[in-house]
């Protein structure tokens, strides 16, 4: 390990917050408070992935210092001293500003915010480049080893039947991740400027045809539909032009403001989950490369099967403050 590396792993140690994670996750029967909202916010500053973190410390036996040895190669050997202390100040419960400047910066307009009331969903137009979709793009296409221009490319390879894409750090989804205009609308939205950039990964949805059917995910919610209905929000930046047709993001618009009188009105014993599979108000969500769609977590969403001609990809981005208040029952 470069003696940089190795500074990096020395000065890791002494993260507050970070030994109590790992030592929960190792003897879960010990108890210990439980804090979603400190848990991701320290894998978000660490820039690991919640669903990697999980796999590693599930498969691997190994003592704390292997755990931040980890964070360290996942992070190609390099916390930036700065990044490393705005994660200090929050997690001690001091209020910290945006990574970004957001000084002038553009984000949701009053139409777009009354619509965001209205549905549950807006489009951030040109959240980044179309320079910057592109790049992005065409890294999933050679992450995956297949050719944008070779439509029998798109069904082959390591992906597997899925539309996820677990490519989590290239240098193309930072600069999207980055972007001022994306963390305004999401500062908008929030109300704070104390947020932290998930840490997922990418999709591509390619055409239906024989032998390659859309896998989902169908309509579906990512969080507890238990009350009391808590606020969240999630994202998609698009990275090519999506018409309605090519596997475009889905969603009930309005959903998030009857939610509770939909549930009361279910069948005793209904599941939800499957019942919502049902419901006939699902729109898919066209937009241009570099736009970006940003819903409330309560809207029933998924992806749709594509019937156009060539893949939709995206990359999913989410933005949390260092504490929100979030549902403890899993409904």
């Amino acid at each position: 390990m470069k003696p940089e590396a190795c500074q990096a792993v020395e000065s890791l140690k002494e993260l507050p917050y970070l030994r109590a994670y790992w030592e929960r996750k190792q003897k879960p029967e010990a108890g210990g408070e439980n804090s979603w909202d400190l848990d991701n916010t320290l894998l978000s500053g660490l820039h690991v992935g919640l669903l990697e973190t999980s796999r590693y410390l599930h498969e691997t036996v190994g003592d704390f210092d292997g755990f931040v040895r980890w964070i360290v190669e996942k992070n190609d050997g390099v916390l930036e001293p700065q990044r490393l202390q705005r994660l200090r100040r929050a997690l001690a419960g001091e209020r910290v500003g945006p990574e970004v400047d957001l000084a002038g910066v553009d984000g949701l307009s009053e139409e777009d915010l009354r619509h965001w009331d209205e549905n549950g969903y807006v489009v951030l137009r040109q959240a980044v480049s179309q320079e910057q979709a592109k790049a992005a793009e065409l890294a999933i296409y050679a992450f995956l080893g297949k050719d944008p221009d070779d439509p029998e490319s798109w069904y082959w390879g390591g992906q597997g039947h899925t539309i996820w894409v677990a490519m989590l750090r290239h240098p193309a989804f930072w600069a999207n991740r980055r972007s001022p205009r994306m963390v305004k609308a999401f500062a908008q939205l929030w109300g704070r400027e104390d947020l932290w950039v998930s840490i997922d990964q990418g999709g591509l949805n390619p055409p239906e045809r024989d032998g390659w059917r859309f896998p989902g995910p169908h309509i579906h919610w990512d969080c507890s539909i238990a009350e009391p209905f808590l606020f969240g929000v999630q994202g998609i930046l698009y990275l090519a032009d999506v018409a309605e047709s090519q596997g475009a993001f889905t969603c009930i618009p309005g959903f998030h403001k009857t939610l509770g009188a939909w549930l009361d009105g279910l069948p005793p014993g209904a599941d939800p989950r499957q019942e919502i599979l049902k419901h006939s108000g699902a729109k898919p969500i066209a937009a241009e490369a570099g736009d970006m769609v940003i819903w409330h977590h309560l809207l029933p969403h998924g992806s749709s099967p594509n019937s156009a001609a060539r893949p939709r990809v995206a990359q999913y981005i989410t933005m949390r403050p260092t504490r929100w208040n979030y549902n403890e029952e899993w409904k």
